[in-house]
């Protein structure tokens, strides 16, 4: 347990309810000190790779504007749809934000469900730089072509180590390994990962909410459904036609929801869910939080009685 950390960090699969808790301890942080306003302001910010377009909020889960309102949300909704986005650059915003907050007498909420852009956030990570022009498009265009299992299958022949960690449906790490690879960076391991060490940047009580496989997956397909009711399909198609470069067309469900196949859209946030779980039980360090049988009310009582108060 981290005693009285600077930076919470909430990590979780897709659905669980990541913003509702971030609402709820927010509350819970911010007391009220008379007429002139708290004692703490906590400011959420953003470890999502597909949270940083905007035009695409409904797709990304971007918290509401009412809880907006509650909660400020940084790095959410600050690049063009057209424009290209790495997690090098993510992690100097990132810093800074943090950054910024304490220096405000802030409380940094860190909540994301894209493990590496949370590492980043929190770590001093030696990131990769970008692949060069034109790579990263060969590549995709070989995904759709032959499918994720078959270039699995190519990265596992060339670099077998690199294979046996990577789940041989993620498109996203197969294509990045294949990079990497092409580029002469991709090396057997020499030690420990940076990823999986306890070292954070600040002190860091980091939070992995879990839920109930079954429960969890229930929330998921509700939740394309009200994404739906919301008018997501006609958002992912505003994007589409607005040019939506290839990092903004990696948002779970935005090719399913392009072809109408909204079933595949769920099978998919399902199987990305359960690579974000497997990521969450390699967090040197996170407490894990049940969510199954719990509010967004309850966990934050739950996450503030860890210490983080």
């Amino acid at each position: 347990m981290v005693s009285r950390p600077h930076v919470i960090a909430l990590f979780g699969p897709t659905g669980i309810g990541k913003t509702a808790v971030a609402v709820s301890l927010a509350r819970l942080l911010g007391t009220p000190k008379g007429t002139g306003g708290r004692e703490e302001l906590p400011v959420a910010i953003s470890a999502d790779a597909l949270q940083v377009y905007r035009g695409i909020e409904t797709l990304t889960g971007v918290a509401t504007p009412a809880e907006q309102k509650e909660l400020e949300h940084r790095l959410v909704s600050f690049l063009p749809i057209d424009a290209s986005f790495s997690v090098g650059q993510y992690a100097e915003l990132a810093h800074a934000e943090i950054d910024h907050a304490l220096a405000e007498g802030r409380r940094p909420i860190v909540v994301g469900g894209t493990g590496l852009y949370l590492r980043a956030a929190l770590c001093e990570l030696a990131l990769r730089r970008p692949p060069p022009e034109g790579v990263r498009e060969r590549l995709t265009a070989e995904l759709e072509r032959d499918g994720a299992r078959a270039l699995h299958a190519r990265l596992a022949q060339r670099a077998p180590w690199a294979a046996e960690e990577i789940d041989p449906n993620d498109r996203q790490r197969i294509v990045r390994s294949l990079e990497l690879l092409d580029a002469g960076e991709l090396e057997p391991p020499s030690g420990p990962s940076q990823l999986w060490t306890e070292e954070m940047r600040r002190p860091t009580l980091l939070v992995g909410l879990t839920m109930q496989r079954e429960a969890l997956y229930a929330r998921i397909d509700a939740r394309v459904e009200e994404m739906l009711a919301r008018g997501v399909r006609e958002e992912v198609l505003s994007a589409h036609i607005a040019g939506a470069s290839v990092t903004a067309r990696k948002a779970l469900g935005f090719e399913e929801l392009l072809t109408g196949d909204v079933e595949a859209m769920k099978r998919h946030t399902r199987n990305y869910a359960r690579r974000q779980l497997t990521w969450m039980r390699k967090l040197a360090g996170a407490q894990p939080q049940d969510m199954t049988e719990l509010s967004a009310e309850q966990a934050a009582e739950e996450i503030v009685a860890m210490g983080g108060h």
